[in-house]
This record gives structure tokens, sequence and C-alpha cells, in this order.
């Protein structure tokens, strides 16, 4: 009795940390499983030294993995920006504790720098990895009123959740399909449209990522019963935020790596 109490606990525990995971753990994988599509021959040799033949989808989860460890707390603030849709990131205050823009610019730095280490070199490339997945799910550039949906309760085909859950995990999990195969079915784009979508910089990426979130918020009410009609809304979203994602990680990491 004690052993299934024991089970329920643990759980019930992952199930409501779960909401916190950033795309979750397949929209992270489905990101770097597409990044790996457009590594250059030698990005892949680089990468590989470094990861010891671990794959981009494997090391995307790595920054929501240790998170329970209490010397990675520091980095959680990284996960996100918060900035009030009338200013802008450049205008708003910063963060003294870190920020998603801020974190992919210190792991940018350790790995254009030559003189850090392996060590070094290995955790920020995993963090750098999430990172770009995160700045492409819109609600981890939200409002910092309601923790980017946290605090947003709606339901998701008849149970409570929030409005960050649905959208890191709910749509995709409703899906139905793995990592792989939302990486393999993603749309056929032309070389001219992957240039066109790997232009910019993170901060630019970002700005785009707030003006969805401006249409979510603009399109979802609180206490809302979401279900069918919301993932034929947006599920065309989510993906090609995940394929936007993989193919801006990938261009990010040829010009470190190659």
């Amino acid at each position: 009795m004690r052993f299934l109490l024991a089970l329920l606990l643990l759980f019930l525990s992952k199930s409501l940390s779960a909401s916190n995971y950033d795309w979750g753990k397949t929209g992270h994988r489905v990101t770097g499983a597409i990044a790996e599509k457009y590594l250059t021959k030698k990005t892949k040799r680089n990468l590989d030294k470094l990861l010891n033949g671990e794959s981009l989808a494997l090391i995307s989860t790595y920054a929501d993995e240790i998170k329970s460890e209490d010397k990675y707390r520091p980095y959680g603030p990284w996960h996100y920006v918060n900035v009030p849709f009338d200013s802008t990131y450049e205008e708003h205050p910063k963060s003294e504790k870190g920020d998603l823009i801020q974190g992919i610019d210190h792991c940018l730095k350790v790995l254009n720098n030559d003189n850090s280490s392996k060590e070094d070199k290995i955790f920020n490339l995993k963090m750098l990895v999430h990172l770009i997945g995160d700045l492409h799910q819109p609600m981890h550039v939200g409002l910092s009123e309601d923790k980017g949906g946290n605090d947003f309760q709606v339901r998701w085909f008849g149970e409570g959740t929030n409005l960050h859950s649905v959208w890191d995990t709910k749509m995709i999990e409703g899906y139905g399909m793995s990592y792989k195969e939302l990486a393999d079915n993603a749309a056929r784009l032309t070389k001219k449209q992957r240039k066109a979508i790997a232009q910019g910089t993170h901060r630019e990426w970002m700005e785009e990522s707030r003006g969805l979130v401006k249409n979510v918020y603009d399109n979802t009410k609180k206490g809302e019963k979401l279900g069918y009609r919301y993932s034929y809304d947006y599920f065309d979203t989510v993906r090609s935020q995940l394929q936007k994602g993989g193919i801006r990680l990938a261009k990010v990491l040829n010009e470190i790596f190659g």
C-alpha cells in the first residue's frame, strides 16, 4: 500500500511540474532533430567531439533536467523574458537575475571564446540548444503578471490547466506524434525560404515570438474551454515555431562551429 502511494505521489509531482517544462520534452527534441538536418559537415564533426556522439535532440532537454539541483537554480530565469506589449526589450528594465536573451548572449560568448574550457563549452552548448527552443515558444516571451501564462487558467478538454502548459505540452501531446515523426513531417521549404527564416538575430526572433503571444492573449480568455478548435487554430503555429527554432539553431551552431 505504501509503495502504491509513493508511486502515486511521484506521478502527481511529475504531472504538476510538467507545466514548467519549456516546449515540453517532445517540442525541444523536435527543434533539435530539425536543426541536425541543416548542420554543415564541419559543424557536425565539432559537435560530435564535444558531445561524444550525443544528438541535439538528446541534449535539448538538459536545461530542464537540471532545474531541481540547487546549484543550477540561478539559471532558472534564463528560460523566459517578460516585456510589456507597450514597450521593447531594449527600453524595458532588465532583470538582475538574467533572462532568456541574456542567457543566450552568455552562451554565445562562452562558445565563441577559444579560451573557454571544454567543460564550459559543453554546458553552454546544452543550454543554448534549449534556450533557442524556448525563444520560439510564445509563452516564454509573455507577460510577467501571469508568469508567462502559468497563472492564466483554462480548461483543456474539460480538465483544468494553464495557458503555458497548453502551449508547452498539451497541443503537442494531443497531436499524438513522436518528436521524430514531427521533425520528419516538418513543412517542406525551399532553400530560399529556409534562408529567409534564418536571417536576423535572437533579439529579432524574440520580437517575432512576442507578436505571436500577443495574438494568443487577444484570442484566449481566462477560464475558456479549449480543445479541438484551439488546436485547429494554433497547431500549425506550433509546428512552424518548432521548425523555425530548428533552422535558426542550425544557423547559430554553423556560425560557431562551422
